[in-house]
């Protein structure tokens, strides 16, 4: 069955932007910060960019003036993203964004010019072979380092174990890898196909694993995660649904009520040309 992609939303991207901040590899921050080029100013492109999250984590952890150019083909989230900007760099210095509604899939190496650094978060999952493939062609055209961050892996763990765990979780694999009108979705394939290709074209890829762990404190964010997860595995699995009602009614009242541990996981890949 071919499907469309679903749309991100910007309450969603909200509220999953402290976990992503906690998850992210900051050891890779420091071994990029030796591979910039000496400039009187980054030009970092973030692809896909959501509501810029990406952008307010990682600017403040570069040193000196910074052009972030956003990437989505949402005006509604760049609208967010440009109204929510990054603070200064590291060193104080200023930090300036602009937007563009661009489908990242359809990137020409000139809509890279002079880049510093290519960003991205959360996307390479939600890929083709083919679209994937057209990203690690323009990023090595553009010949500066790329860091992609927050990408699933196919692994969840929740806390107390269950028994339908593992079939829920087997069926929200199979909804990632789905079919779209795009062709088929990498799901938790994606870094070992972006490592591969990457590698192929001799650069080097730092990996680096970046789980989700949700506990008390994020009782809102797990129970929307779990309301997704499931969705999602019911809507790829003929059945699951009429097997796992008491689950996820017991499930989703234990995330709501902060009784439900939950690690995801996910990696962040530094490439270096």
């Amino acid at each position: 069955m071919i499907v469309e992609r679903t749309r991100v939303s910007a309450g969603w991207l909200a509220l999953r932007e402290p976990a992503d901040a906690a998850a992210r590899a900051r050891e890779l921050v420091e071994h990029l910060r030796r591979h910039l080029p000496a400039t009187t100013c980054l030009v970092i492109h973030d692809l896909a960019c959501g509501t810029g999250s990406m952008g307010r984590w990682l600017a403040p952890l570069l040193p000196g003036s910074q052009r972030w150019v956003l990437h989505d083909l949402d005006a509604d989230l760049l609208h967010v993203a440009a109204a929510e900007l990054p603070g200064p760099a590291v060193d104080g210095a200023s930090v300036v964004v602009e937007t563009r509604r661009s489908d990242v899939t359809q990137l020409r190496p000139e809509d890279l010019a002079n880049a510093s650094l290519i960003t991205a978060s959360a996307l390479l999952d939600l890929m083709t072979q083919d679209e994937l493939a057209g990203l690690i062609d323009v990023c090595a055209e553009a010949g500066c380092p790329v860091l992609l961050s927050l990408s699933v892996v196919g692994r969840v763990d929740l806390a107390p174990a269950d028994p339908l765990d593992s079939r829920v979780a087997a069926a929200f694999d199979a909804h990632q890898r789905r079919m779209t009108v795009g062709g088929r979705l990498l799901g938790p394939d994606a870094v070992a196909a972006a490592v591969e290709g990457f590698r192929r074209l001799g650069a080097k890829v730092l990996v680096r694993p970046t789980p989700w762990r949700l506990g008390a404190a994020e009782a809102d964010l797990a129970a929307e995660w779990f309301t997704g997860w499931i969705r999602a595995a019911c809507k790829q699995s003929v059945g699951l649904a009429s097997a796992t009602g008491p689950y996820a009614r017991r499930r989703l009242a234990e995330a709501r009520a902060g009784e439900l541990a939950v690690t995801v996981g996910h990696a962040d890949l530094l490439v270096l040309p």
